[in-house]
């Protein structure tokens, strides 16, 4: 898919622009309708590429220009060459044109030879003297599929808490649940929420998916006690008291009552890592700390910088001095000089949080999980983080991303997140977009790509707008596909497109074609184009990850009791009468439980709505999601246990407790990762999907 649009010659100037420079002047929230944007919103979505159309002269101007750069372009920034093929920007060089490759190996290489995978520098000279390089993205054409069926667990990590933990789940605790899903279920992945770096301050905001970076994980999520030089820590009475308050966090989530309290937490953290850092790192230690530092070099500093910095200023860097907004200034280099303390204590941190998420996927190898950790991309960055600071070139100013007004949200959504500029991306070879996903696939078996439809256009909303307010800008999504699938390959992973909600025509289609897998749900999965009843097993696409719900949705039981609805009326989130609610959500519940029953998946009933208890209804759910051809098949962690509580409730702040709750039974009470591993419940439900061959109401034979 390109990344502009064509202009239409019978349109306005600013239209012609717009499409120019890839910005929407409409949208379709329907087949059958078509929406304006308006005027004020593209004037914004152009300045923010650095395109003046304020005025019709400037309008005229930036036109004519753009119309000029495109006629004397050799190539575009970035070309793509899936397969080894050659890339489609060729056949539009003049004929007699030179062509000459230098692959990131730093070899030169004609054209005509095949090129390894890589991003590679294409250098083109026409007959008439003209020159141009591009970056070459070669990539595999498609990434494999995944090896066999498997089926997994899905858990927000900060919910799940054993009884080592310090008042919410950490890194030991995800090595603990790999070890165990894959040795005793026979799981084939864990996926866990965005551990993405959280923006500091007192109350943190919870929300995994605003983080202050993407590219370095959360030192919250660090096990103190697992850090090898905590053995060694000289002020043990400080350490002692640091752990009863530890004990006393864990105990009043669990026993009494309280919500999980990151920040309480990490100030424990912080203090007793403070004490470790005490300890002199050992010569191999020391090494691959060196070696991390290398590895990882201006990004790590200019995010440890920012944390340095912010611990001064204030957590929003719009905020600080004039001098440090910049993060290459002179006074910011200052600044750095006069905290390098602290700048080591977060490259360690970054150091230290690098290494326990690598040996929580080792761990789900070693217990023979074929996939094991599939980690979260969120869609964006807090716009007054470490990476909207260090990178602002490639951020666009003055814009927040957000979706636009659909039949679930008739205002629209902001999300408060900076887009990144596309253009920017396009002229530097997508190199903070490679580095970012190099960084995740180091520990990672998969990754899931939240908002997927991203990678080809975002709905950006001027600040101060209201997101009806706003426009699409496309993105080059042919590139963003290509380093997507390179570096996926490069690490042996997985790609899950998280492409729930509405999708623009054509966007399933390309992600399939490049073997990035989908998401479906059981309760969106309907015939939309038809009859709208349940979607049969048998119709369901193969090629995605299945579940019964996740992290924004009510856990199963809770929509099978219909309590969801009771939820969204006690906090005033419901726009018609709570009857027609009620009784939409029943109607919605009885079609699936009616088709469970008459594909005798539900014990008790045949042909209509099942006797069958609660237990029973949610095991008979992913018995259907066993029917289905899905690759992988995903059961959230809470549903094991009969948690009715869903972790994030769109549409509230502090109206509810999102992402501060713990895994709780079916009567609200906390359930440790030990009680986990020794629920019958759970080992039921589990037991759903490794059935022994020829047992009732299964398929186990199905291996897409």
């Amino acid at each position: 898919m390109a990344a502009t649009e064509p202009a239409d010659p019978a349109g306005t100037p600013l239209s012609r622009l717009a499409a120019l420079h890839g910005v929407a002047t409409s949208y379709s929230p329907s087949p059958d309708r078509t929406v304006a944007a308006s005027d004020t919103a593209v004037t914004a979505a152009l300045a923010a590429l650095g395109v003046d159309a304020s005025t019709p002269e400037a309008v005229r101007a930036a036109l004519a220009d753009r119309e000029s750069v495109l006629r004397e372009r050799l190539l575009p920034p970035t070309v793509v060459s899936w397969g080894g093929s050659p890339p489609a920007a060729l056949a539009g060089l003049p004929d007699g044109t030179r062509l000459r490759i230098e692959t990131e190996q730093g070899e030169t290489r004609a054209a005509a030879q095949q090129l390894p995978p890589g991003v590679h520098t294409l250098h083109a000279t026409a007959p008439d003297g003209r020159t141009a390089d591009a970056h070459l993205v070669v990539a595999p054409a498609r990434l494999p599929a995944p090896p066999g069926r498997t089926y997994g667990l899905l858990v927000q990590l900060y919910s799940l808490l054993s009884r080592r933990s310090w008042g919410m789940g950490d890194l030991g605790d995800l090595a603990e649940l790999t070890a165990w899903a894959g040795r005793t279920l026979g799981a084939g992945f864990v996926q866990v929420n965005p551990l993405h770096a959280a923006v500091p301050g007192t109350p943190t905001d919870p929300s995994p998916y605003r983080p202050s970076s993407r590219r370095f994980p959360d030192p919250v999520h660090l096990r103190v006690e697992d850090v090898p030089e905590f053995a060694y820590a000289e002020d043990r009475e400080r350490i002692r008291a640091l752990l009863r308050r530890a004990d006393g966090l864990r105990e009043s989530v669990l026993d009494k009552g309280a919500l999980i309290d990151r920040d309480a937490v990490w100030d424990l953290k912080r203090q007793a890592l403070d004490v470790v850092r005490e300890v002199p790192l050992g010569p191999g230690r020391l090494a691959a700390y060196w070696d991390f530092l290398a590895e990882e070099g201006q990004a790590l500093e200019d995010h440890a910088t920012w944390c340095a910095l912010a611990e001064v200023h204030g957590s929003d860097w719009h905020q600080w001095p004039a001098g440090l907004r910049d993060p290459r200034s002179a006074e910011t280099a200052r600044a750095r000089g006069e905290l390098m303390d602290r700048v080591d204590f977060h490259t360690r941190l970054a150091w230290l949080t690098d290494g326990q998420l690598a040996t929580a996927q080792r761990s789900a190898r070693d217990a023979g999980m074929p996939v094991g950790l599939v980690h979260d991309l969120a869609v964006g960055v807090h716009p007054g983080g470490a990476d909207a600071w260090a990178q602002q070139e490639y951020f666009a100013s003055g814009m927040s991303v957000g979706a636009p007004p659909d039949a679930f949200n008739a205002l629209g959504q902001d999300w408060g997140l900076p887009p990144w500029r596309p253009d920017r991306l396009a002229e530097s070879g997508y190199a903070p977009y490679r580095r970012l996903l190099r960084a995740l696939f180091r520990y990672a078996g998969a990754l899931r790509i939240d908002h997927v439809m991203g990678l080809f256009r975002l709905w950006w909303i001027p600040l101060g707008e209201a997101p009806t307010d706003g426009t699409y800008v496309r993105y080059d999504a042919e590139a963003m596909l290509a380093v997507l699938v390179l570096e996926a390959s490069r690490a042996g992973a997985l790609v899950i497109g998280e492409d729930l909600g509405t999708v623009e025509p054509g966007v399933r289609e390309a992600l399939h074609e490049r073997g990035v897998l989908g998401t479906s749900v059981l309760w969106f999965e309907r015939d939309w184009a038809g009859t709208g009843l349940p979607l049969p097993p048998e119709r369901w696409r193969p090629d995605c990850l299945a579940t019964a719900t996740t992290h924004d949705l009510p856990p199963t039981a809770a929509r099978l009791t219909g309590e969801h609805v009771e939820l969204r009326d006690s906090l005033g989130l419901l726009t018609r009468p709570l009857e027609e609610e009620r009784a939409e959500a029943a109607a919605d519940t009885g079609e699936w439980l009616a088709l469970l029953a008459r594909l005798g998946l539900l014990q008790g009933g045949s042909g209509g709505v099942s006797v069958a208890s609660e237990e029973a209804e949610i095991q008979a759910v992913h018995r259907f999601l066993l029917r289905t051809p899905a690759r992988m098949l995903g059961v959230w962690l809470p549903d094991t246990v009969g948690d009715r509580r869903p972790q994030n409730l769109p549409g509230t702040w502090d109206q509810y407790p999102n992402w501060r709750l713990p895994i709780a039974d079916a009567d609200g009470r906390p359930v440790t990762l030990e009680e986990l591993a020794a629920s019958p419940r759970l080992h039921a439900l589990m037991d759903v999907l490794r059935p022994r061959p020829g047992a009732p109401g299964t398929d186990a034979s199905r291996t897409p």
